[in-house]
């Protein structure tokens, strides 16, 4: 079930929407700490993690699926927003330095057709950072939150997925070790909560951050080369015409 975007913005307009964008947004520039001269482009609902990239990279962008709607980001100034279809981003090849790729993958109708369009519009060094629910933490659990929606994704889920993609992941960490509740209390201590699960409980994080590289060459299996055998074939010498048996029920004079 893919949510509509009034959901997703309302969620990141709650306090605990704003302490998870918050813990998330430090997180993902922890990865990219400078992105001059890139494009970086975000796809399902990352506009609340792409504003501390403007006027740092080159091209920002907010590419929205059709299934979920598209609103108008950023609030002043140029539009930079646009309504993709699942499979077809309307981006050149190779034209992409980072992805951040959140609200999505666990809703997408084929995770594998996703991730090679991806594939496809990432240069040859880019990178994708992948935001997902965790199978194993309470967030994924509770439909309170737009984590709690889709299929959340192990560790090994992942990264059997992006090596089947033509991805080699990087780094996986985990994020989110509160609790999903919009408790005045518990958001006051919620770094506190951060710092204390991510070193106690991080199997149980409420949500995983994978990065991972584009591979422009298959890798060969290790091991020994296999040299093709070559038989050689010795042929007969040709006959002269008086070595040539006779044909039986046939004149050789004739």
């Amino acid at each position: 079930m893919q949510l509509d975007i009034h959901d997703l913005r309302d969620f990141y307009h709650r306090p605990l929407g704003a302490i998870a964008r918050r813990m998330l947004v430090g997180r993902v520039r922890a990865r990219w700490r400078t992105t001059k001269g890139m494009t970086v482009m975000g796809l399902g609902f990352a506009a609340p993690y792409l504003a501390s990239f403007r006027g740092e990279a080159v091209r920002v962008g907010a590419l929205m699926p059709a299934g979920q709607g598209a609103m108008v980001w950023p609030s002043s100034g140029m539009c930079q927003t646009v309504m993709v279809e699942e499979g077809t981003l309307p981006l050149p090849d190779a034209s992409v330095d980072r992805l951040l790729l959140v609200h999505y993958l666990e809703v997408s109708e084929n995770p594998h057709q996703l991730l090679r369009e991806i594939w496809r519009v990432l240069a040859p060094e880019g990178r994708v950072l992948i935001i997902v629910p965790n199978r194993r933490g309470i967030w994924a659990r509770l439909d309170t939150t737009p984590f709690g929606f889709g299929r959340p994704y192990s560790r090994d889920q992942l990264a059997k997925l992006l090596t089947q993609s033509l991805f080699t992941p990087i780094d996986v960490a985990s994020a989110l070790n509160m609790p999903p509740v919009d408790h005045p209390w518990l958001l006051r201590w919620a770094r506190a909560f951060e710092r204390v699960g991510g070193r106690l409980w991080p199997l149980f994080s409420g949500v995983l951050m994978v990065e991972a590289r584009k591979e422009v060459m298959t890798a060969l299996p290790v091991g020994k080369p296999v040299r093709a055998r070559r038989q050689l074939v010795t042929l007969p010498a040709p006959l002269r015409r008086d070595q040539v048996p006779p044909v039986k029920g046939r004149d050789r004079s004739a």
